[in-house]
């Protein structure tokens, strides 16, 4: 899903924090989930990603479900997909105020656009 999660017409704004993207990921072993004896290739990808934008010097934030609940409740649109759609909602990205990606994590192109102004860029589509 390349576009904002929308209802109806309009994108779902949430309340901003102070990093600009924002990941609420489904319970895992660890923080970063690649522990373990096999590690899921979406969770390298993920980290890969994090790792980029951080270098960018643009703030990151994780969040999961079992230590960071309070980050789910104090959400109001992340914890309505959490309740509507359950476990199946998770990971949910959130770049400044919007919800980007539902149910799967976003490509490293898919958050740049978002954090300039939605622009999505050409490859891949």
């Amino acid at each position: 899903m390349n576009n904002p999660l929308e209802f109806g017409a309009r994108p779902i704004r949430v309340a901003a924090t102070q990093a600009p993207v924002e990941i609420f990921d489904p319970p895992m072993c660890c923080p970063t989930g690649m522990c373990g004896p096999t590690i899921d290739p979406a969770l390298l990808d993920v980290n890969e990603m994090i790792l980029a934008l951080k270098n960018e010097g643009i703030g990151v934030v994780r969040y999961q479900m079992t230590s960071h609940a309070q980050a789910f409740a104090n959400n109001r649109a992340v914890l309505e997909l959490v309740r509507t759609k359950q476990l199946a909602a998770l990971p949910i990205t959130v770049v400044n105020g919007t919800i980007l990606q539902v149910g799967a994590y976003p490509t490293l192109e898919q958050v740049r656009a978002a954090l300039n102004g939605g622009e999505t860029g050409k490859a891949g589509q």
